[in-house]
């Protein structure tokens, strides 16, 4: 997604975070649950769910309950509420945020979604194309939130016009272990017809499980060995507060080392100039990986990330800073941290 950070000449918070930090933190707006039964359709179910008969409540993270008199469909997501959902065998009908890069093809954002299956109500920041998401009689709207009750890509100034359409569910994900949104999507997930039982659904999440016990071995085989959570922009160099980000603070409960950064901004991150960006010294650093931050191969101009102790040693982890809250997908991040800090060198 360009970054909103350059498009606008006075950046929201919210926009601002999406472009360069770790998490978002979302302007305060009036949330609406909603109580009517809205949007039907006929498509069946995507394989390993079924559609439960009968009443659908769920409480969301705003404290939140939606009731219908039957299961909503026509569901539209923020498309990493969507990629979670669909690694339990749950379709979305409708997206919005980073689901297409340029050429057409999915970005990394969207996991596994079938890109061209779905309708995309709008693709970057700020983006959200109302009479679109309306034609789709939208029978739920889910999303996640980094600072409750808004609605991450959900943008500030329509908010109450696209909330009035549908019902809506937020999830946090900002502030608690990585173990507690995995736990609501997966709730939601198997409200929506989900079968979490099945041989699929459970191997994910003792995959999960497995790999969360491997990273505290290694954390603990290989204790010393520093991370540090970062993403670029043309103009800053963000270094991370792992307590404020759900995956980084599950990793370090289960005792990987990362660097803490001592002058953070809005309890995210510490944003510091190219000048400064070697303030922190590290064995490994995880850069945000999503499409609208700068990644290594923009980097080599900028001498200060040149001189990082983890970048002369190539010890540079992609880190998808929003991460796809299904087992399947923590997994493969756990996986792929464990067997960096198995292999790094104490470099710093």
């Amino acid at each position: 997604m360009p970054s909103p950070r350059f498009a606008q000449p006075h950046p929201s918070r919210r926009g601002l975070l999406a472009a360069g930090g770790t998490a978002g933190l979302a302007a305060l707006l009036a949330a609406c649950g909603g109580s009517s039964d809205s949007g039907s359709s006929s498509a069946k179910p995507p394989a390993g769910a079924t559609t439960p008969a009968g009443p659908w409540t769920f409480t969301d993270d705003r404290k939140k309950r939606v009731a219908l008199s039957r299961t909503p469909k026509n569901l539209v997501a923020y498309i990493g509420s969507a990629a979670a959902l669909h690694d339990y065998g749950i379709a979305c009908t409708g997206v919005f945020g980073p689901t297409t890069l340029k050429d057409g093809s999915a970005d990394p954002q969207a996991g596994d979604v079938d890109v061209s299956k779905v309708t995309v109500i709008g693709n970057t920041w700020g983006e959200f194309n109302i009479e679109k998401y309306a034609s789709l009689s939208p029978g739920l709207l889910i999303s996640h939130m980094y600072q409750a009750p808004a609605l991450w890509y959900v943008p500030d100034e329509s908010a109450s016009k696209i909330l009035a359409l549908a019902p809506s569910v937020g999830i946090n994900v900002a502030g608690v272990p990585l173990t507690t949104p995995l736990q609501r999507y997966a709730e939601l997930a198997a409200s929506l017809g989900a079968d979490m039982e099945s041989a699929r659904n459970a191997a994910q999440k003792t995959r999960f499980e497995q790999a969360s016990a491997a990273l505290r071995a290694a954390a603990k085989a290989h204790g010393g060995i520093t991370v540090l959570a970062a993403s670029a922009s043309a103009d800053s160099f963000y270094a991370s507060a792992p307590s404020a980000a759900a995956d980084l603070s599950y990793y370090k409960s289960l005792g990987v080392d990362f660097v803490v950064p001592n002058k953070v901004q809005g309890g995210f991150f510490e944003t510091l100039s190219w000048e400064n960006a070697d303030k922190y010294k590290t064995d490994i650093v995880m850069l945000d990986s999503r499409t609208a931050t700068l990644q290594p191969k923009d980097l080599t101009a900028k001498p200060t990330w040149g001189r990082l102790p983890a970048v002369k040693a190539g010890q540079v982890l992609p880190w998808p800073s929003e991460p796809i809250f299904s087992y399947a997908k923590c997994a493969d991040q756990i996986e792929a941290l464990t067997k960096a800090i198995t292999t790094a060198k104490k470099v710093s």
